[in-house]
């Protein structure tokens, strides 16, 4: 049930009550310190039929005086009082929007609904990650993204070549993704991009930021982390690594190509993908969210530059493969020219495998159901076609195939279809879905 029909049932006034607001103990508490104050303050008054009775379980202990049980009792009221009207006012304050009773209600339940959610960790990169992560975010608090960071195109390239750091524009992205309400103001800044201006054109505001942050907070962690609490953001977003991570692409010719921009556009098969220097380091932080995980996604994106670099990290694809979580791999629905050109499912999830040099890091696999020719048309032009989904492949590798429709509904105004991109809230609920039934299995 939605939020605003679930409130729009209930009195006026007896929202307070909803379970799981983690409000109502504070006001027992409220209640139970106004109680022990008042029978200890009806001691200290000597009014009689408290006094007598008092008085009496005195006597027969005969250890302590009633006048000390007076002023016991109220001061244990008082601290009492003070603990519940204390976390009664932070759990009623602590939502930002206090415009009326309903708004502060559905922020609350919220919250603490999405605070118990499962831990999830989405590894990837590009607009895919960020896509998906909008979906999780209305699932589950506790996220944490792993973003690679071997981009070394358009603003993040020339940042990364010009003053060092590593590249934001991905990390960018999720972090304007995971903004309490992406529609905010402030969201909408992160991911403003200069038209114009000698130095500026190309480079977009969240970049920028994030980059002068880094100058002041002295790494990427430090930088991401004060960024994301500007923007109020669900969950976390960790870069893979804090290394200067360089991707390189041997082709089944044996030529060398080195630049993650650079590999799609050679127009030549690739054979590995490789990193330099090759014994990157992940984040301490990242192997833990990992290791603590309900579930692991990996993708959407990119195979060979989004998904598979955050995997050339040997310590990550070992984290993966040896985590309890359960994993799924969320499939591109096209081919993407230049690096998946005639991939079939198995074909990705084959690759991934190859180069994580773990057989068991992906338990599932989800793909898109058949689209329509019309979607399709516009791609055929570009070399991209829908990915072809051999269930019986995937079914040998003991991997499952959960086959769903994932594409967003979204149209232009004369009625043409936009780009065939997953809908993030279909993902997020059909991972939700699986994962809890996988999780009733065992």
């Amino acid at each position: 049930m939605k939020f605003d029909k679930l409130f729009n049932k209930i009195p006026k006034d007896a929202g307070w009550l909803l379970p799981g607001l983690e409000v109502k103990r504070w006001f027992i508490l409220i209640i139970t310190g106004a109680v022990i104050a008042a029978v200890g303050l009806c001691i200290i008054s000597n009014l009689r039929p408290v006094y007598t009775m008092i008085d009496m379980i005195v006597k027969i202990t005969q250890m302590i005086p009633s006048e000390l049980i007076g002023w016991l009792l109220i001061i244990t009221g008082a601290i009492v009082f003070c603990i519940g009207w204390l976390n009664a006012n932070y759990s009623i304050l602590d939502v930002k929007n206090e415009r009326n009773r309903h708004a502060v209600l559905e922020d609350l339940y919220r919250r603490r609904k999405l605070n118990r959610g499962p831990k999830i960790v989405a590894i990837g990169g590009g607009t895919g990650l960020s896509t998906m992560l909008k979906g999780i975010k209305k699932i589950t608090n506790n996220i944490t993204a792993v973003v690679t960071v071997g981009d070394d195109g358009g603003s993040s390239g020339k940042l990364r070549e010009e003053l060092g750091v590593l590249p934001p524009g991905d990390i960018r992205s999720c972090i304007a993704a995971l903004a309490d309400d992406e529609e905010d103001l402030l969201p909408k800044l992160f991911q403003y991009r200069f038209r114009e201006g000698e130095g500026l054109s190309g480079h977009s505001f969240g970049n920028l930021f994030i980059t002068a942050m880094c100058a002041i907070a002295g790494d990427m962690v430090n930088a991401v982390k004060e960024s994301s609490k500007v923007l109020s953001i669900r969950g976390r977003v960790l870069p893979s690594t804090l290394d200067d991570m360089r991707l390189v692409a041997e082709m089944e010719d044996g030529s060398i190509i080195k630049g993650e921009s650079n590999i799609p556009e050679s127009g030549k098969k690739i054979k590995r993908l490789f990193t330099e220097p090759d014994n990157c380091k992940p984040l301490e932080d990242v192997i833990w969210a990992i290791q603590d995980a309900d579930i692991i996604i990996l993708g959407p994106g990119s195979l060979y530059t989004s998904v598979i670099p955050n995997l050339l990290i040997k310590d990550i694809a070992k984290a993966v493969n040896n985590a309890k979580a359960k994993k799924i791999y969320v499939c591109n629905i096209m081919t993407q020219p230049g690096e998946t050109d005639g991939f079939s499912v198995s074909d990705h999830i084959k690759t991934i495998i190859n180069h994580a040099k773990y057989d068991k890091i992906i338990d599932a696999v989800l793909v898109n159901t058949d689209l329509p020719a019309e979607l399709t048309a516009p791609y055929k032009n570009a070399g991209s076609e829908p990915v072809i989904v051999d269930t019986k492949e995937v079914n040998k590798m003991g991997i499952q195939v959960v086959q769903k429709n994932l594409v967003e509904d979204k149209r232009f105004e004369d009625g043409h279809s936009s780009f065939v991109r997953h809908s993030p809230g279909r993902l997020a609920r059909i991972i939700y879905y699986w994962y809890k039934k996988e999780k009733e299995k065992h």
